[in-house]
């Protein structure tokens, strides 16, 4: 079973509806690859166009695309808002930078 890194560089959103109506948003990702999870900081305050540029590792084999990116509102005392998702079927292999819903990632190398 061939196995392998794929990097994914989270890099910005732009344009996101914003959940809050008396504050700005607090958004942050959940990305995960089959029982893999990681989670981005929040990007606290910082509305509609957040950016992260943060870098996430996950082992990968069979060249399966299960990648599952889940953006997310955090919120202090309410649970957090669900902003929008997409998942591996939407991504490539190669780089690739894609918008999808309203919001990019990056994808590089695996």
């Amino acid at each position: 079973m061939p196995r392998g890194t794929l990097e994914v560089i989270l890099v910005s959103a732009k344009g996101l509806h914003d959940s809050d109506f008396f504050k700005k948003m607090d958004p942050y990702v959940i990305l995960t690859y089959r029982a893999q999870e990681h989670r981005s900081s929040v990007a606290q305050g910082a509305g509609s166009n957040p950016s992260w540029n943060e870098s996430f590792l996950f082992t990968v084999s069979d060249n399966v695309s299960e990648l599952n990116l889940r953006l997310m509102d955090k919120d202090t005392f309410t649970k957090d808002d669900f902003l929008g998702e997409t998942n591996g079927s939407e991504l490539s292999k190669g780089e690739e930078e894609s918008k999808i819903g309203g919001w990019r990632e990056s994808v590089i190398d695996y």
